[in-house]
């Protein structure tokens, strides 16, 4: 019977920034399963007032093609070695922050954004963060079940969106989701559309007024 080992070894990530400025906050995101930085940047771009923010879109680490375009996707993890891809996205996430930062002399403030797969990593982000989180505005994806509330707490607003045809996060995923947030005390908003497992128009205008209230915060 074969043993199964892990080893650690270097690789190399590829994030995209936009809108860069001295003293601009960052805005963070996070592509879904099988799409790349490109997508999540034309997601944030499309938020209403984000010209006022660095935006930066890291792509997941694990790439590969897709099957009917060859078009080269991501994706963050799978099931396989789940805690060790959760341990080296985060040290990849803070690597690619803190260098943006640096280098664009950004201010101490972050959200950070997901879409679907990309939700997890959102949440995930802002627990390890060593700047000021303003907050996370995710669409339809699901809170990490292995952040606690106390860890939870440390996020003082958070945007859900989700579509009344979503097949993925559904309505029971959305209420404890709801109940995890309420109970440690984020400042919770829902913004529920009509649509599917998409971003659409509506949230992107719902994320811009999201990012104008936290931005006393």
């Amino acid at each position: 019977m074969a043993g199964e080992y892990s080893i650690e070894t270097t690789t190399h990530g590829r994030y995209l920034v936009h809108g860069a400025g001295t003293g601009k906050p960052l805005l963070v995101g996070f592509h879904g399963y099988g799409e790349s930085a490109e997508i999540e940047l034309n997601r944030l771009v499309s938020i209403p007032g984000s010209d006022r923010w660095t935006i930066v879109a890291i792509q997941g680490l694990h790439r590969f093609y897709r099957r009917r375009t060859n078009e080269t996707v991501a994706s963050w993890m799978t099931r396989q070695d789940r805690m060790l891809a959760i341990q080296d996205n985060i040290e990849y996430i803070a690597k690619v922050v803190d260098a943006v930062a640096k280098e664009f002399a950004a201010s101490s403030s972050v959200v950070f954004s997901g879409f679907s797969q990309g939700v997890a990593m959102a949440f995930r982000a802002a627990m390890a963060s060593n700047r000021q989180v303003k907050g996370v505005i995710a669409l339809g994806g699901d809170v990490p079940p292995e952040i606690q509330s106390t860890a939870l707490s440390q996020i003082p607003a958070v945007l859900i969106g989700i579509g009344n045809k979503d097949e993925w996060y559904i309505p029971e995923k959305l209420a404890s989701d709801e109940q995890r947030l309420r109970a440690a005390g984020v400042n919770l908003e829902v913004c529920s559309f009509d649509g599917g497992h998409e971003w659409t128009s509506i949230f992107a205008d719902a994320a811009g007024r999201f990012l104008d209230s936290i931005s006393h915060l």
